[in-house]
């Protein structure tokens, strides 16, 4: 059999709006600590790599470090609360199913921690849709290392000549590349233009994504 077409998504931004969710957590997380918070667009600029990361930008833009117990009060707080606000993009699941229907797997690699990647998934309703998520703590290293997306395609039974990547961040560019995987830019997420260079191709929107797959790798 040959081996089948995969898809390997970024999660935060790519699939799902999370800003709102984690603009919430990261304004409470200020707020215990009698610190200002941070609107749509600030909190849109620190995400991509990671909780830790987002909770050491955020102090670091105060001009502070993380207390010792920030990052664990942030991952619980925006673990329990990770789909309040949060939505998928438009276009996302009807592409998706209709990748599926051609023989498409997909898979998620997202720096957000496996656990509150799946929890997402399920509030959002992608979970059955997916063949393996690659969580940041799933695997020793993570985006941008190209193993982090390496692994995550080879749980989902895929290979990279026969695999595309899809994502909002220069992690993700950057991974592919190492991985050898052709990436398509998601310009409707957080990163800015500028970390499209390296890609394939940039996308508007998910059908965009489909279309730019399906000449990638024909069936």
């Amino acid at each position: 059999m040959p081996c089948p077409r995969v898809l390997v998504l970024d999660l935060d931004g790519t699939l799902v709006d999370t800003v709102p969710d984690l603009a919430a957590a990261l304004n409470r997380l200020m707020a215990a600590r009698g610190l200002p918070g941070f609107d749509f667009p600030g909190t849109a600029a620190m995400v991509g790599d990671g909780v830790a990361r987002l909770v050491e930008k955020a102090f670091a833009a105060r001009g502070l470090l993380p207390d010792s117990t920030a990052i664990a009060e942030f991952s619980s707080d925006y673990a329990a609360h990770a789909a309040v606000e949060s939505r998928l993009f438009p276009g996302v699941e009807a592409t998706l199913r209709d990748l599926i229907g051609e023989g498409w797997r997909l898979a998620v690699c997202t720096n957000k921690p496996e656990g509150a990647a799946r929890s997402l998934l399920d509030a959002v309703g992608l979970t059955p849709l997916m063949h393996a998520v690659g969580g940041g703590d799933s695997f020793p290293v993570r985006k941008p290392d190209p193993a982090h997306l390496l692994a995550t395609l080879a749980a989902a039974g895929g290979q990279p000549d026969r695999a595309a990547m899809i994502g909002d961040h220069a992690n993700d560019v950057v991974a592919s590349r190492g991985a050898g995987v052709p990436c398509i830019f998601a310009a409707w997420g957080y990163g800015p233009p500028a970390m499209a260079e390296g890609a394939v191709a940039v996308a508007a929107s998910m059908p965009e994504v489909a279309a730019i797959a399906r000449r990638l790798l024909p069936a």
